[in-house]
């Protein structure tokens, strides 16, 4: 298994194959790494991230946080759990998550 990242901004390559060549190309920024030689691919594992609503929604990311005065936008619930998460780059500020604390409502929301 080979393992490039981009010389710019240190981001996995993913690997691209076609018919002309194979090469690895950055995800954010256009680095291109051209694979000198056409080589045979004998197996292949895509990696997919998860999505936000996996990372918020699952129960385990909500144990353990503290709750604020916040009302709930859908039940007028007037506390909710809180969480902060970089949800952009590291200049931008961070993303307030709120979870209602009314367990039969649960909502999720966010503020920027």
């Amino acid at each position: 298994m080979v393992l490039r990242f981009c010389p710019y901004c240190a981001n996995l390559l993913r690997f691209q194959e076609n018919r002309l060549c194979n090469r690895f190309a950055c995800p954010t920024c256009p680095y291109i790494y051209q694979i000198a030689e056409k080589h045979r691919v004998t197996s292949c594992t895509y990696f997919t991230g998860k999505e936000l609503a996996d990372i918020l929604d699952a129960e385990s990311a909500w144990m353990g946080v503290e709750s604020t005065g916040e009302r709930c936008p859908k039940c007028s619930h007037p506390r909710a759990y809180f969480r902060q998460l970089q949800t952009r780059s590291a200049d931008e500020p961070m993303t307030f998550f709120y979870r209602c604390c009314n367990h039969t409502c649960a909502f999720t929301w966010r503020v920027d």
